[in-house]
């Protein structure tokens, strides 16, 4: 009995320790095995860093190779709040070594709370050398910390502001409303008006990396591998930039806007808008100051008035009047009209612009002396459906240049439009109004010079081109 029970206490130790070992194995089998791609992406978590670095933003020149929008060398600092296991610390530590304020402090702080983990932050985005000296000279004391060496945008020249645009970083909006942005790294730099945002998507590049080995303390020990990206595509505009700044200068202190357009392949030789700004001081944040003065000066600097103010296009569409009672043939140009300096309307007075009149005029003497009587006329005869038929085959009224968000449309009006948008009937009144181009009419000043294109190239329908080889 006693030998069945020691055999029988031998065949449960045994069949323990053979469970024990089992399941040891198999720990080991997991962690060796199916596991070894996890603890392997966690040490070398540990033991590699990675930085994302931006890429070249693209380089736009003129017409004749001399660059308007280029790039610079920049130093960053980055913070990635993950790395970091006490960010009091760190920042406590960046304050003495950068003097950051106690406002950017709370505002970074701020800005991680509302964010991922992973996700870097910027802490600075145009460092002096001194101060990323100062950073790569603590780096082992900083966990979290990465110093970056970027490019940012600069532009040469202040009077292509408003065509080229600017670029700022990338916020909320921009990452809804750019799927691209996504994989981009953190404080790259994207469009915002001009040419800046319509190119963005192929002027911006692609993201390169450095992969480092680094120590327990976080400190680099060598390079691993490095992948500089891709800069982005280059562009050549159609604009002169020598007669842009021509023409910036003679429109100095001014509230105003000059188109040159080629009138027969419609690329744009200079757009100027005036006054203009400074589009380097948005690049790293622009300055509070400088923000107040450009948005309380009334001559509004930060409008493009080429592509985004409207202005009634007043005596300019009186060669579109013409043109289009000869087209619906309902005028013989060699008819006179005597202009006294004003015309009468079921009792209402309609003044031409030279008081005491023209005299006789048919419509070469009425073009040339701009007779607003003439026109008054003419325009009643036509009607204002017409009118605005011909206006719009000209390029009045709608957008005509491809991805400037700021460009607007303007407004050619006809009956419709006004029981549309204004709720009430059309009356005749307001069609001699239409004849020299005043009431609901409204263009850019871009339209116009497009308009008088067509009309200095005998009616030949071109598209206006900012870029050097873009195609309609």
């Amino acid at each position: 009995i006693k030998s069945k029970l020691i055999s029988r206490r031998m065949f449960i130790l045994t069949a323990a320790k053979t469970i024990v070992f089992c399941g040891i194995f198999g720990r080991l089998v997991s962690l060796q095995i199916n596991e070894a791609t996890k603890y392997k992406t966690l040490s070398d978590k540990n033991r590699f860093r990675e930085w994302k670095l931006a890429p070249q933003r693209g380089i736009i020149r003129d017409y004749f190779n001399k660059e308007i929008a280029s790039n610079e060398k920049v130093y960053q600092l980055h913070i990635t709040p993950e790395n970091s296991p006490n960010l009091e610390t760190l920042f406590f530590r960046l304050k003495t070594i950068l003097n950051l304020s106690d406002k950017r402090i709370f505002y970074l702080k701020r800005k991680i709370a509302k964010q991922k983990p992973w996700e870097p932050i910027i802490v600075s985005d145009n460092l002096t050398w001194s101060e990323f000296s100062r950073i790569n000279l603590f780096l082992h004391e900083l966990p979290g910390v990465e110093p970056i060496v970027s490019v940012a945008r600069l532009y040469p020249d202040t009077s292509t502001a408003h065509l080229v645009g600017y670029v700022s970083q990338v916020s909320q909006k921009d990452l809804q409303r750019k799927a691209y942005l996504k994989d981009m790294s953190v404080g790259i730099a994207v469009g915002k008006t001009g040419l800046e945002n319509k190119l963005d998507k192929d002027i911006i590049g692609e993201v390169g990396f450095q992969r480092y080995e680094v120590n327990a303390f976080g400190k680099r020990i060598k390079q691993i591998q490095v992948d500089p990206g891709k800069a982005g595509e280059n562009f050549r505009t159609t604009i002169d930039l020598e007669v842009q700044k021509f023409t910036s200068e003679i429109l100095e202190d001014k509230a105003a806007s000059v188109c040159v357009m080629d009138i027969y392949n419609g690329d744009v030789i200079t757009m100027v808008s005036s006054p203009s700004f400074d589009p380097n001081s948005f690049v790293h944040g622009i300055d509070k100051k400088y923000w107040k003065e450009l948005i309380s000066n009334e001559k509004k600097p930060l409008n493009n008035k080429s592509i985004a103010g409207l202005y009634p296009p007043g005596s300019t569409i009186k060669t579109i009047v013409a043109l289009s009672a000869l087209e619906n043939d309902v005028w013989n140009p060699k008819k006179y009209i005597t202009c006294t300096g004003l015309t009468e309307l079921y009792g209402e007075k309609f003044h031409c612009w030279k008081k005491k009149g023209h005299g006789p005029m048919n419509m070469r003497s009425a073009i040339q002396r701009s007779c607003d009587v003439y026109f008054y006329e003419v325009a009643r005869i036509l009607g204002v459906d017409r009118l605005s038929e011909t206006a719009k085959k000209f390029g009045l009224g709608k957008k005509i240049l491809n991805g400037f968000i700021e460009e607007r449309a303007g407004v050619v009006p006809n009956t419709a439009w006004k029981r549309k948008y204004v709720g009430k009937n059309w009356y005749l009144g307001e069609t001699l109004h239409s004849g020299i181009g005043q009431g609901y009419y409204l263009s850019t000043p871009l339209q116009l010079c497009l308009m008088t294109a067509q009309i200095a190239n005998g009616g030949f329908k071109i598209k206006p081109r900012l870029i050097f080889g873009e195609e309609d």
